[in-house]
């Protein structure tokens, strides 16, 4: 990478905010990475998370952010419903982007949003940070390496019991267990057995207000290969990833940060364990892709294509219809 400073904004103050904050603190040092300007809907909020992440500007608007000249890279920490929004506003500004993950509400936007890009020739990528990761591409390598025998079968689970917040429960917030964690699952599953889904099966429990609280899904691929996936926002769950193969298995400890990972041979024994090397948050890896990505003149990330974001988010849009949950951003 080029040494010249790069520097970030963030578009909200909440938590997923501060993490992000807490990331590019430790960064600076070695990388020159700068945390440069957060925007808030009021200036209050902006300056109180500046002057405790260190951030050189505060701003009482996205507009006056995206508008900047000096903001290299914003990553939009704001909700899901407002994504599209957000992004819009920062390509109108020529900004690249790193939004979190679910890109959008659903896939038209995030087929507009990528039109857009390419159009205008500026960097976008979804932050779905188990994309970057390093420790990532060890786990497919070991399920690669033939340790396990021939890979068949996926099981992968991530609930958390965070019903209570308005973005998991508001149709209007894109609320919902599926885009808030449904999402790493199936991340996790195209990760190990990519795209060749020959059919799928799913089913839900929708809350009152429409949208789904727990829900189960079944990937059928070619050559005899499965990927059985679950998430809640009604209980707390093990957030293991399994990878069954002909001669053993893989299980990985978190399938929404995997720190270590276990591998249990033809007679059930452990026969090898490995551990993520030491890391800031594991977000650092998505803004290190970014910086290099347009650095390098690139409109999207070879981590998470743009037709990747939107497969994803098209397989969301037809899970949710499968469910009859509805937003308002549905066509």
């Amino acid at each position: 990478m080029q040494s010249s400073t790069f520097r970030v904004g963030i578009l909200g103050t909440g938590w997923i905010a501060e993490k992000m904050a807490i990331t590019i603190n430790g960064m600076t040092p070695d990388k020159n990475i700068v945390a440069y300007a957060v925007a808030s809907r009021t200036l209050d909020k902006a300056k109180s998370f500046a002057s405790q992440w260190k951030f050189n500007k505060a701003y009482g608007s996205y507009e006056d952010l995206v508008n900047d000249p000096q903001v290299d890279l914003v990553y939009i920490a704001t909700p899901h419903s407002e994504h599209y929004e957000n992004a819009f506003l920062c390509l109108q500004a020529n900004k690249p982007i790193l939004c979190e993950k679910a890109f959008t509400a659903c896939a038209w936007q995030a087929e507009e949003i990528f039109r857009i890009a390419h159009e205008r020739k500026v960097f976008v990528t979804e932050a779905i940070w188990t994309r970057y990761m390093p420790f990532s591409k060890t786990i497919l390598d070991l399920v690669n390496s033939g340790i396990i025998g021939t890979p068949k079968m996926i099981t992968a689970n991530l609930c958390y019991p965070n019903i209570d917040r308005p973005r998991m429960y508001l149709p209007e917030l894109a609320g919902g267990a599926l885009l808030d964690l449904g999402v790493y699952t199936l991340n996790f599953a195209a990760m190990i057995f990519g795209t060749d889904i020959k059919s799928s099966v799913s089913t839900a429990i929708v809350t009152d207000t429409g949208v789904d609280a727990s829900s189960s899904i079944i990937l059928n691929y070619s050559d005899n290969r499965q990927a059985v996936l679950s998430s809640s926002n009604l209980v707390k769950s093990d957030r293991h990833g399994i990878i069954s193969g002909s001669t053993g298995h893989i299980i990985v400890d978190n399938i929404n940060n995997p720190n270590h990972v276990d591998i249990y041979g033809d007679d059930y024994q452990l026969i090898a364990s490995h551990d993520c090397p030491p890391q800031i948050t594991g977000y650092e890896y998505q803004v290190y892709a970014c910086k290099e990505a347009i650095e390098n003149g690139l409109i999207e990330s070879h981590y998470m294509p743009h037709a990747e974001s939107v497969r994803i988010m098209q397989q969301m849009d037809a899970f949710r219809k499968e469910w009859g949950v509805k937003y308002p951003w549905d066509r």
